[in-house]
């Protein structure tokens, strides 16, 4: 059997490897975005993509459409929204948002879906741009279980592992926890390494500790001496979009009346920490804000 033709919404920082991911395991692919420079890249990149001018024609070019944008919002008017995807759908197709969406409007826009015959998976990831580009990310899954086995060959082409969460919805949950859980993490081992520092430590010998001891973490693996010992302060993942998912999963455990007085603390430093940085800053910049209110810059020597 011939692969099922894909559309792929989306072609920034993590799209466009995880689009050409696809096509490499031989999905035809037609794709959309509206930046023209992000569709130009994509044309220079995949062999044989075919673009489209609106998600409709995606749509209707495609059984499976794959998105990977900001957020709901833009996942929603994307897919309902006037030339969205849900105006070129036919019966039996799937929709597969690998996002980082806030899940109520998720489910609001599965539950639209639905009344027309499409199915809705909702799968972020994690592993960033470098997981994207080597087909390494691990998906957190949430949907029906027939429509999970057949999305299943898609991410075995884009990943590395699937968790299978639970019903529409469960795999942006888990995404916004996670990332909440990684921000605190950052933020402490930005402090932590500060006060080191200022105490005479080096802060790349305190990584090497902290790597083979109980306060290692990704963070303190992928991002001190990658990206802040060295000053780059590179990482492609914006601070902003962190600060959004911090917020989600706030909102969620607010709406179970549960408190997180620790990660509600942290979402406040997030926020002013964004402030500082402004709009498009890397979350590298976290660890700015930081030296900036301790005083102390966290450099290797």
């Amino acid at each position: 059997m011939s692969n099922p033709h894909l559309g792929f919404v989306g072609l920034g920082v993590m799209g466009l490897p995880m689009a050409l991911n696809l096509s490499q395991a031989g999905y035809p692919l037609t794709v959309f975005d509206i930046d023209p420079a992000a569709v130009e890249k994509a044309v220079d990149t995949i062999a044989g993509v075919r673009v489209a001018q609106s998600p409709a024609e995606v749509a209707g070019a495609s059984e499976i459409v794959v998105c990977m944008l900001p957020s709901g919002r833009y996942v929603q008017e994307v897919a309902l929204g006037q030339d969205g995807l849900i105006h070129g759908f036919r019966e039996g197709a799937l929709l597969l948002d690998t996002s980082s969406s806030e899940p109520w409007l998720t489910l609001e826009t599965a539950q639209t879906l639905a009344g027309a015959g499409v199915a809705m998976v909702d799968a972020p990831v994690s592993g960033a741009k470098i997981g994207a580009e080597t087909g390494e990310l691990v998906f957190m899954a949430g949907g029906e279980a027939a429509d999970l086995d057949r999305v299943m060959p898609l991410f075995e082409a884009m990943g590395k592992q699937v968790f299978r969460l639970g019903g529409i919805g469960a795999g942006h949950t888990m995404k916004c926890l996670n990332n909440m859980i990684t921000a605190m993490t950052f933020m402490a081992t930005a402090e932590g390494l500060a006060v080191g520092t200022a105490l005479g430590l080096d802060p790349n010998v305190m990584t090497d500790v902290l790597n083979v001891s109980t306060g290692m973490s990704w963070i303190s693996q992928t991002q001190i001496k990658q990206r802040i010992t060295n000053r780059k302060f590179d990482d492609a993942f914006k601070l902003e979009l962190m600060v959004k998912d911090i917020g989600i999963a706030m909102r969620m455990a607010g709406d179970q009346a549960i408190p997180a007085p620790l990660c509600g603390a942290g979402q406040q430093l997030w926020r002013a920490a964004a402030h500082r940085a402004g709009k498009g800053a890397s979350i590298s910049e976290v660890v700015t804000w930081v030296e900036e209110i301790t005083g102390i810059t966290i450099t290797a020597g």
